[in-house]
């Protein structure tokens, strides 16, 4: 890979195939992507692990994302946590699909599940 982060929507999903395909062809245990946020809020952020895809969200953003889940039917929640010691819920996805459809579901997460316009800036800050 040879660039980081992205701000539209075509070269934000370009970036995210290229981090998953990388992911993939590494066998790396994960992959992480940060969205840009308020330097006082916690940056939103998604994890891919193979067939999983992992973030923590609060309850409007859940609602969100279950409402999301709805597009892609090969994609559904398969753990929720809420630990005693945080506010939110961790929220494990499994979906299965070519990096194209996990990145396509990774950009329209950030957007919609986290409320993001659509020129938000992400980062792959693991692969």
């Amino acid at each position: 890979m040879t660039r980081f982060d992205a701000a539209t929507p075509g070269d934000r999903r370009k970036l995210f195939v290229d981090a998953i395909t990388a992911h993939r062809e590494r066998a790396s245990p994960f992959l992480t992507v940060e969205a840009d946020a308020d330097p006082d809020e916690l940056a939103p952020w998604v994890q891919v692990s193979e067939d999983t895809i992992n973030m923590d969200c609060t309850d409007a953003e859940l609602d969100r994302l279950k409402d999301l889940l709805t597009e892609f039917p090969a994609f559904t929640i398969d753990d929720l946590t809420r630990p005693e010691e945080a506010e939110g819920t961790n929220v494990r996805v499994v979906g299965r699909g070519d990096a194209n459809r996990v990145a396509q579901f990774v950009d329209r997460a950030f957007a919609e599940a986290f409320d993001l316009t659509d020129e938000y800036r992400a980062w792959v800050v693991e692969v």
